[in-house]
């Protein structure tokens, strides 16, 4: 069977599509997001770093996650990595769920200290309650390799389920093979050509040859 890919979203980079009507609220002259993301966008990093710090004090939680971001890559001056957590923490705890997925990832590369797989998972739990295609995929990979709680394929493939609706390639082929082998779940052929054909239908190059496989397996005798 195919493996999980173990693979970073694009959490660690800054929000750049969200949240722009919130600028809105400012007063003429403020900054607003669309101001410090131009800045950004043009490499004048003082500004932009300037921006969102007052955007995030005022509580706008895009704005904390890009500011953590900033800290992260070292794009502001005493960039510091536990100021990018309190930040990411806020963001996160206001529902952000592109901060709860970077905080899965930073604990999960060591970025914080050590790396702590538990809290990891946590985190990935977290942002894929919230919605997210990719924490949902950490989340079943992390269950389906015994990264930060006991393997556990039932789980594994729960999570797996929910990003293969959501559209994701790789979680479709392995949905189907758990499927396939009744592997979290009850051996399912019907069901296995099913997220075959889907992941087939969005290129995955193996996933042919497994229909082909399958549709002989259920051709009458």
């Amino acid at each position: 069977m195919k493996q999980p890919m173990v693979r970073l979203s694009r959490a660690l980079a800054l929000a750049v599509g969200m949240g722009l009507g919130m600028g809105a609220l400012a007063s003429a002259d403020e900054p607003t997001l669309a101001d410090a993301l131009g800045w950004y966008a043009q490499g004048d990093f003082a500004p932009a770093a300037r921006a969102f710090a007052a955007l995030a004090a005022a509580g706008q939680p895009v704005a904390m996650h890009n500011l953590a971001v900033m800290h992260l890559r070292g794009e502001v001056r005493e960039a510091d990595v536990q100021t990018a957590r309190q930040w990411l923490e806020r963001a996160a705890g206001r529902g952000f769920v592109t901060a709860q997925l970077a905080m899965g990832e930073l604990h999960e590369s060591g970025r914080l200290g050590a790396p702590d797989l538990v809290q990891a998972l946590a985190w990935y739990e977290r942002a894929a309650e919230s919605g997210s295609m990719d924490a949902q995929v950490q989340a079943a990979t992390a269950y389906f390799m015994g990264r930060g709680a006991r393997r556990d394929a039932a789980q594994a493939a729960r999570w797996y389920r929910a990003a293969a609706n959501a559209g994701d390639v790789g979680a479709q082929y392995i949905l189907a093979s758990l499927y396939e082998r009744g592997d979290g779940v009850e051996a399912d052929l019907r069901l296995a050509r099913y997220w075959y054909a889907a992941a087939a239908r969005q290129g995955d190059e193996a996933a042919p040859g497994k229909l082909k496989d399958i549709d002989a397996r259920l051709a009458p005798p």
